[in-house]
């Protein structure tokens, strides 16, 4: 009896370290301060990797494809933080009752359009198209149905008859600028004002949902023909491709666990 017993205890403290080991506590972050020598998970490709990588001192980097995955890991305890842009990371928080965003923000960022380098003739046509939706009011609308969470309804887009396709590059893992609905249809924010870019140029608007560190790429080898994909226009991303005039202002934010 005595044996058994001992043995029962032997197992039972086993499957007790077994655990411990398994399961590292989620540490405790406020700041961005805290951030430095902690297990960070990013989008594989973004501002968020780029900054966390560049500025974070001792981050232990997690890359993902999907956001829904890094706030998974999260929540289980296998990533401290998420640095993520600040629409997107609501989203997230409004899913999952028990994450939160710090109040301080990392960075600001401009979002624009891809296209490819010398691309002048495409860059001009979305410029106006940009220029066009914030004028007549649209963009407004987009703002208030898209990032304000309201009711309200688009201003449609006239008929037309394509000549030819233009293909569309984006990551629908971006909520709410690209995302993919009930139906899973890619719809948001970006998407609308593709929409209205390949309406402008009387094209039919084909979408090529791709993982987001492979945009430029596509772009590049003409895979796509632009890309709208909340891309921030940064300095090492214009050394490949062009940017259109900026469209949306966004904040890199940290996700921790309540």
């Amino acid at each position: 009896m005595k044996r058994a017993f001992a043995i029962l205890m032997t197992l039972v403290l086993a499957v007790t370290l077994f655990a411990g080991c398994a399961t590292k506590e989620t540490a405790q972050i406020k700041t961005a301060a805290d951030l430095a020598n902690k297990r960070i998970g990013v989008q594989e490709g973004t501002t968020g990797d780029e900054y966390v990588s560049d500025n974070i001192e001792g981050a232990i980097v997690s890359r993902y494809k999907k956001v829904t995955d890094i706030a998974m890991d999260l929540k289980n305890g296998k990533i401290d933080a998420i640095v993520l842009d600040k629409m997107p990371a609501q989203k997230i928080v409004e899913k999952n009752s028990d994450l939160k965003i710090l109040e301080e923000a990392l960075t600001d960022e401009a979002y624009a359009i891809a296209v490819r380098k010398g691309n002048t003739e495409l860059l001009n046509s979305i410029n106006q198209t940009l220029k066009k939706i914030q004028e007549d009011g649209t963009y407004d609308k987009l703002i208030a149905k898209f990032i304000n969470g309201e009711d309200v309804d688009l201003p449609k887009i006239d008929e037309y008859t394509p000549d030819g396709k233009i293909v569309l590059g984006t990551n629908a893992e971006f909520e709410p600028f690209e995302y993919r609905d009930d139906k899973g249809d890619v719809v948001g924010f970006d998407i609308e004002i593709a929409k209205r870019i390949a309406a402008d140029l009387g094209k039919e608007l084909v979408i090529d949902d791709m993982a987001f560190d492979s945009l430029i790429a596509a772009l590049q080898t003409g895979k796509v023909d632009f890309v709208v994909a909340g891309m921030s226009n940064t300095e090492e991303r214009r050394q490949n491709v062009d940017f259109s005039d900026d469209y949306y202002i966004a904040s890199q934010v940290i996700i921790v666990k309540k």
